[in-house]
């Protein structure tokens, strides 16, 4: 039986999935698509899902000592889903690697420019320019849209840094309704 314990997630694992869930889940919501002009592509649906995975480190980042092993394990499965993924749309065994490594430079440069963004002292416009140079870099969305999703974002970075570190570490996190932009 001491041989099995090493096979069971760790707290930090089985709260990492818990989030890493939340975070595609809310990534998934159609409003961002249909309502705020998000592209309904892969690229799209990725950009999405690292929005919610930064938001979700930048709180981390508030508690480093509590939550480096639970940031770590939301990184690494991440990117393990996003291997998985590849492989389900038929990428090749040899082009999954350099295509993952592309992935994680893209994520790296997203949370430093969000980061930065979304800091108090960040010039006016910096989270909508991030946004139209990573989320819309393949479309001509309105100003209205690429504000709605700045305003998301930033009322969802306020509402993660009041989440208790305890609660997060549990993965009691919940996002917000995303904007309905007519």
């Amino acid at each position: 039986m001491d041989l099995l314990r090493h096979f069971r997630p760790s707290p930090f694992e089985i709260a990492a999935r818990q989030l890493y869930i939340a975070a595609v889940e809310q990534a998934r919501n159609p409003l961002f698509y249909q309502s705020c002009g998000v592209p309904d592509t892969p690229d799209g649906r990725f950009d999405m899902i690292v929005i919610h995975v930064v938001l979700l480190l930048r709180r981390m980042k508030q508690d480093r000592e509590a939550t480096s092993a639970l940031s770590q394990a939301l990184f690494d499965l991440m990117f393990a889903d996003m291997d998985q993924n590849l492989r389900e749309m038929g990428v090749g065994d040899v082009s999954v690697g350099p295509r993952i490594k592309a992935m994680a430079k893209n994520f790296y440069g997203r949370l430093a420019a969000y980061d930065q963004a979304l800091a108090a002292d960040a010039p006016e416009g910096a989270l909508e320019a991030a946004l139209r140079r990573n989320l819309y870099r393949k479309s001509a969305p309105s100003i209205d849209l690429v504000a709605a999703v700045a305003d998301y974002m930033r009322r969802e970075a306020e509402a993660l840094a009041a989440v208790a570190t305890d609660d997060l570490c549990r993965a009691a996190v919940r996002f917000g309704t995303p904007p309905a932009v007519s």
